[in-house]
């Protein structure tokens, strides 16, 4: 089985330092699902890892983060694409738990459900330092985008061994299909 495992904002939709707190606010990176629908006619399970604090910050409850969801995964439809699942962190920074990035917890969590002892050579990827360092450190292979925050991220340093730098998500199905 081929897995690749995305972040969302940044990643599959444009980010905002406010939060995407609704359907209306949610806007894929042009390629971007094109780029999903090739991963999955290469036989990959597209698996997306996402810290979503608004949830405890109160910006948005569930219902409205399965309703921005609910609106990614239908417009994946139409592009021909699927997403096998999401799993997401809804705590804030503050709350110190194992699941949100850059700790481990999310992806180890995503190795257990698909039934893989490690990452190893899963291809992550992500626009900021956070979605890349529990990449490296579970031996998957980190990959950052240039969306997002990722020019900012690039610029700032400091990014794990062995990182691939591309400009977004299409570049990276390009050289992994």
């Amino acid at each position: 089985m081929n897995l690749i495992i995305l972040d969302r904002d940044g990643v599959i939709n444009y980010d905002s330092d406010q939060f995407i707190k609704s359907p209306e606010e949610w806007k894929p990176i042009p390629g971007s699902l094109e780029a999903i629908a090739r991963l999955c006619q290469a036989d990959y399970r597209v698996v997306v890892a996402t810290n979503q604090s608004g949830v405890e910050r109160g910006l948005f409850d569930m219902a409205m983060l399965n309703a921005i969801h609910d609106k990614m995964h239908k417009a994946c439809a139409l592009a021909g694409a699927r997403i096998d699942a999401v799993f997401f962190c809804p705590h804030a920074a503050e709350a110190n738990c194992h699941c949100r990035k850059p700790k481990s917890g999310m992806l180890e969590e995503i190795a257990a459900r698909y039934g893989l002892g490690d990452l190893g050579d899963v291809p992550v990827v992500g626009d900021s330092l956070r979605d890349l360092q529990p990449a490296a450190a579970l031996g998957a292979q980190p990959y950052l985008v240039l969306t997002g925050k990722g020019m900012k991220t690039q610029a700032a340093g400091g990014l794990p061994e062995g990182t691939i730098v591309l400009p977004d998500l299409a570049a990276v199905v390009a050289e992994l299909t």
